[in-house]
């Protein structure tokens, strides 16, 4: 019994890590150029949104689905969605050099109010559940999730997505440290005058950045919806509350993709504290003591961004031109 609950609360964490790991990795992408996008829980809701309803329509027009084509429909559409929202965010900032705290937490607001009116438009009074997409999504490494006992439980047992999230983490952090491009990237963000004395074309980088990052962190909201939350489409303000997380976590890992790993699945175990410690105790679980658990990823970020204020250690910072817009001509 112990041992059951604990596998369910690994299981619940990683699920609850990779959605605020994709918006984290996305807006790291993002800060990373300079830009500082707040819009990140619209973002994800456009995500959620598009991917979702790319699945469902998939699944109830065709009498056999085939489930390649559902997971690479709902991963196109909710990536294209997403970045277009990145894209108006720096046609925004970059271009027309709107603020950038305003153009974001506009963005919020646009993302969620968009994808809850198109799919309330789309599904009137119908039950919004894609199961064969989820399904589909859930569908776990072969042979290795079940022949290995114990330890094919804990480290194979996961959707594609879980593992598509460590990678992208991981490609993240090879870009930004090992290739020229993550190099001049990184110069415009720290320094666009510069960069863009040095010949790096610092609106080119921050345009992909900002639209790239945008599409990745769109997946954390595709991915509540066909796998966390079962396939089924919810209008309440969680995926919202998800990313202003993820937003978080990008202060916890110091701006580092690899930390975002750790960081993801860490703020996953603490978040679920409240449905599966007292289990594990034996004792009774309540609403007062719930709401304390939950709040422990917060608290956590808030003794991180105090630690990192108080150490001041350069390499733990955010890039030096963050939030700022650029202009050429005072070069």
């Amino acid at each position: 019994m112990i041992q059951e609950n604990l596998l369910a609360w690994l299981t619940r964490s990683i699920q609850f890590g990779t959605i605020i790991m994709y918006g984290s990795l996305g807006e790291i992408l993002t800060e990373k150029s300079g830009n500082l996008n707040l819009g990140v829980p619209g973002i994800m809701y456009l995500g959620a949104f598009a991917g979702f309803a790319s699945v469902f329509t998939y699944e109830k027009n065709n009498p056999n689905p085939s489930a390649v084509v559902c997971v690479l429909l709902g991963l196109l559409f909710a990536f294209l969605a997403s970045a277009l929202g990145g894209l108006i965010y720096s046609f925004l900032t970059i271009t027309l050099r709107a603020n950038q705290n305003v153009t974001g937490l506009a963005l919020t607001t646009f993302g969620t109010g968009v994808a809850n009116f198109m799919c309330t438009y789309m599904f009137p009074g119908v039950y919004a559940k894609a199961g064969f997409a989820n399904a589909a999504f859930k569908t776990k490494i072969p042979v290795l999730s079940d022949k290995l006992g114990l330890l094919g439980q804990i480290f194979f047992s996961y959707d594609l997505l879980v593992y598509l999230a460590v990678i992208a983490a991981v490609v993240l952090h090879v870009y930004l440290s090992k290739t020229r491009s993550g190099l001049n990237l990184r110069a415009v963000g720290e320094n666009p005058a510069t960069a863009d004395a040095a010949g790096v074309n610092v609106t080119r980088h921050k345009y992909l950045a900002t639209v790239i990052g945008a599409g990745l962190s769109g997946m954390g909201g595709l991915y509540y919806v066909v796998t966390y939350n079962d396939g089924i489409w919810a209008t309440t303000d969680e995926i919202a509350a998800l990313g202003w997380l993820a937003v978080a976590l990008v202060i916890f890992t110091t701006w580092r993709p690899l930390n975002a790993i750790w960081g993801a699945y860490l703020f996953g175990t603490l978040y679920w504290l409240y449905n599966f410690l007292p289990k594990l105790l034996g004792a009774t679980n309540t609403e007062r003591t719930a709401s304390l658990y939950q709040m422990l990823p917060y608290l956590v970020t808030i003794i991180v961004l105090v630690a990192v204020s108080l150490r001041r250690r350069r390499e733990s910072q955010p890039p030096a031109s963050l939030g700022l817009a650029y202009f050429r001509e005072e070069r």
